[in-house]
């Protein structure tokens, strides 16, 4: 008991004397995983646009994909991931193992059949009418697209916050293809891996403590903004 408390009491000086490798490996962490969330929204809630407003052959089948890919375990991306980018691998020339490039593909495809369904699920909630109106009525294909995403906005922002989420302690992943390298690849959920595994807890629970706070500040930050989408209707 008397060891836990020591390693709280030196987690919180560590947060509060901003210990330069701490902040560091949060740092790496939130940059990865923000970078991957950038990449992949844009074009996830394209796709969820085209699912839930167009009706195609395949359809069913890839919203069926897609909702299967979400419980797709972290360990497995980043083990495909490692195959193709290994020396050996069909991807070595590019020379991204052990890369923050590796790891914010590899948070990317964690992430994006997550962000299409949720985001699907957001634009299928709308009158499919909303699109079909604003064509009619001779607003651009453009116009009219941004104009359903502007209706669907609280949901589509759910959908990021989830994603965000989903990537941001994810260790399995990041830990094959990033190689959790000090001052380079490290980020909270390696670390926290590593420092445990060395039964240096101080830092270990330090870096938890981020994650909690974060956790909470995203969940507050949903509930407020499905408020929102709630008064609005």
């Amino acid at each position: 008991m008397d060891d836990l408390s020591t390693a709280t009491s030196q987690a919180f000086v560590l947060l509060l004397t901003g210990n330069a490798e701490l902040w560091e490996i949060i740092a790496i962490s939130f940059s990865v995983s923000f970078r991957a969330i950038l990449f992949s929204a844009p074009l996830a809630i394209l796709i969820a646009f085209f699912l839930a407003s167009f009706q195609f052959p395949m359809r069913r089948f890839l919203i069926a994909l897609f909702n299967t890919a979400m419980s797709i375990p972290a360990v497995v991306v980043g083990l495909t991931l490692y195959l193709l980018l290994s020396r050996a691998g069909p991807l070595g020339d590019l020379k991204l193992l052990f890369t923050q490039e590796a790891m914010i593909l590899g948070q990317m495809l964690l992430c994006f059949p997550l962000l299409v369904a949720l985001s699907y699920a957001a634009l299928q909630s709308l009158d499919r009418r909303a699109w079909e109106t604003a064509i009619t009525l001779g607003a651009h294909p453009i116009r009219a697209f941004f104009s359903v995403l502007k209706e669907a906005h609280f949901g589509l922002m759910a959908a990021v916050i989830a994603g965000f989420g989903r990537i941001i302690a994810e260790v399995g992943s990041s830990m094959m293809i990033g190689g959790n390298i000090l001052h380079h690849t490290r980020n909270i959920p390696t670390a926290i891996a590593l420092e445990t595994s060395k039964g240096s807890f101080a830092q270990g629970i330090a870096l938890g403590i981020v994650l909690l706070i974060m956790a909470l500040a995203l969940n507050l930050f949903l509930s407020y903004i499905q408020g929102r989408g709630e008064l609005s209707l």
